[in-house]
């Protein structure tokens, strides 16, 4: 697991920092050279998506999520417990349903050959990483429940 999280990680890191170096070269040749960077925007779009791909299972590892908590103090440990695992099945169950969905429409972007219009960047790979941070993040947070 520690190998795969390092992974993340690193890809995530180079994610952001390709995000940064476009949309930084857009906006240089846009208004330095009034000649903004082709595909840009789908570029930027492309990234994005697989950048919160990424990090999704870094953040369900951490406990990252929204959480409120208001009454959390006023319940018993056994209550906060069951609460825990409600919530952590909750997430996981919605993951997977996220991971299946996925899949299946990165199926039917590969079978349609569905690209980007001005790049012509297949859309059924970010389809399927994407279905990969969800499955990865399911069992990231299921994991964390056990852990607590």
């Amino acid at each position: 697991m520690r190998h795969l999280v390092g992974g993340l990680e690193i890809v995530s890191g180079l994610l952001l920092v390709a995000l940064m170096s476009v949309t930084g070269m857009d906006v240089i040749g846009r208004y330095l050279f009034d000649r903004p960077l082709p595909g840009a925007f789908e570029m930027t779009e492309l990234l994005l998506a697989a950048l919160v791909f990424a990090a999704l299972p870094l953040v369900s590892r951490s406990g990252g999520h929204v959480e409120v908590d208001l009454l959390d103090s006023l319940l018993p440990p056994g209550a906060r417990r069951a609460l825990l695992w409600i919530g952590a099945a909750a997430a996981f169950c919605v993951l997977m349903v996220f991971a299946w969905r996925l899949v299946l429409h990165g199926l039917q972007q590969a079978g349609d050959g569905a690209r980007s219009i001005s790049l012509g960047i297949p859309f059924a790979p970010v389809s399927f990483f994407g279905a990969a941070g969800c499955a990865v993040a399911a069992l990231f947070g299921l994991v964390r429940a056990i852990r607590a």
